[in-house]
């Protein structure tokens, strides 16, 4: 048995272009202040291989601080680490890995063909290749491990599922042909949970921090054990900032940061949202004034107003088109009804019918 954390794709040094120049210097070094809070977690935990499945850097234009803080807290790291670059942070002699000094404890791949790392002292063998480029091709994994009662482990960045990929293509068949108790992916930044290929389990645990609202929600790492009978590992949220988005309906609302408000949960301090307004208004929304409003509750907040004015759903009747025969035949069903609850759901009919026409959502 082997106790691992297995992380990917941080992204150090990222621009984070949508945020204040203020807010995005913060971002970065919060992001660098994340490699210790990992190490220490690991170490607190008994980790004994953590495993990196590439794009630890956004890119070659890292700073110089940020490299050196990474091989500094990796060296504080009580087990053995193992890295696979990716295509951000592709290995080639100009790369940080190449002219930084890394610590004894520090594996890197530096070859596009599998090789492999013996760890006598958990009885185990990783194996991994590395991006040369910002391109890879896909990689024969057939019978990687070979049947000599150690665990076989994985380290790689690439596209699982994805023959066309740029990004190193990897098939479900290929990982259930490798004969390795666990791969650890890297390149997908939404945790994927542990998937199975025949006996191989697999996983992406997604980035460590969002960067945008194409990654929403809770980020991380996974942690837990992997022996001969099976891979347990769990996914540890771990994300100082959220990226989220909220959808909130004005219809019928007079107040509508009194309706934001109502639907929000109560902590929103750390997070970067995205505020949504949608529906029908009785006038129009000052989107910037309750921005400003809000904005204390959030790190960041945009505001977007998608609703449309409400207009007389009636208005038409007489028109000598097919609008207006769909409106008195549905009139007729509205004067005709009985109760509120009938009203309501023919003005919502008429609403979604004359969006229809309109070609509107």
């Amino acid at each position: 048995m082997v106790r691992i954390l297995h992380a990917a794709d941080f992204h150090l040094d990222s621009a984070y272009g949508a945020l204040s120049m203020e807010q995005a210097v913060q971002r970065r070094k919060e992001s660098r202040e994340n490699l210790a809070r990992l190490v220490d977690y690991g170490n607190d935990h008994q980790a004994q291989l953590m495993l990196l499945s590439g794009d630890l850097f956004d890119s070659d234009a890292t700073f110089g601080q940020t490299g050196e803080m990474l091989t500094e807290e990796l060296g504080r790291f009580h087990g053995e680490v193992v890295i696979a670059p990716g295509n951000h942070d592709y290995y080639d002699r100009r790369s940080a890995y190449a002219k930084l000094l890394w610590p004894e404890n520090v594996h890197i791949f530096r070859q596009d063909v599998m090789e492999s790392i013996a760890f006598p002292q958990y009885g185990c063998v990783v194996h991994g290749a590395a991006f040369l480029s910002e391109n890879a091709e896909e990689l024969p994994l057939e019978n990687v491990a070979e049947d000599d009662g150690l665990l076989h482990l994985g380290v790689l960045h690439g596209d699982v599922g994805s023959k066309d990929s740029r990004y190193r293509p990897i098939s479900v068949q290929q990982i259930a042909q490798s004969g390795l108790a666990y791969l650890a992916l890297g390149h997908v930044h939404g945790c994927s949970g542990v998937l199975q290929a025949g006996k191989t389990a697999y996983a992406y645990p997604g980035c460590l921090e969002g960067r945008g609202f194409d990654e929403l929600g809770d980020k991380g790492f996974l942690f837990g054990e992997v022996d001969s009978a099976g891979v347990k590992l769990r996914f540890i949220p771990f994300a100082k900032r959220r990226y989220q988005i909220l959808n909130v309906d004005l219809t019928e609302s007079e107040q509508p940061v009194e309706t934001i408000c109502r639907q929000l949960p109560l902590r929103t301090e750390d997070d970067i949202y995205r505020i949504l307004l949608v529906g029908e208004s009785t006038e129009p929304i000052r989107a910037e004034k309750i921005q400003e409003e809000l904005a204390e509750r959030f790190y960041h907040l945009e505001v977007r107003d998608q609703t449309r004015l409400r207009q007389d759903l009636w208005a038409r009747c007489d028109d000598d088109t097919l609008r207006g025969l769909f409106l008195r035949q549905m009139r007729e069903k509205y004067d005709a009804a009985t109760d509120d609850t009938q009203r309501q759901r023919i003005e919502q009919a008429v609403r979604f019918g004359l969006a229809a026409m309109d070609n509107r959502e």
